[in-house]
């Protein structure tokens, strides 16, 4: 099953994390299937690919808890529900 989820980067205690997409059997800083986003939570900072975030979603990938909170909060859900209605 494909994952969304955060892959930790940065200095000790200076955490950063990548959204990705990635096998849920990988560990979590393995090597990703695509690379979806960024998100700083020192400074609540995120970027997201928000047409690549759509397509995995579509295609069945499943995130995790937090990458979901960050998605509901872009309101990526939504443009999911709009083009799966098209």
């Amino acid at each position: 099953m494909i994952k969304l989820r955060l892959k930790r980067f940065g200095k000790k205690r200076e955490a950063s994390y990548r959204i990705v997409a990635i096998s849920s059997l990988a560990r979590r800083d393995g090597r990703p299937l695509e690379e979806l986003g960024f998100y700083n939570p020192r400074t609540d900072e995120v970027k997201l690919d928000i047409p690549g975030i759509v397509k995995r979603l579509q295609q069945g990938a499943q995130p995790t808890d937090t990458v979901r909170s960050i998605l509901v909060k872009a309101n990526v859900f939504e443009q999911v529900s709009a083009t799966a209605a098209s």
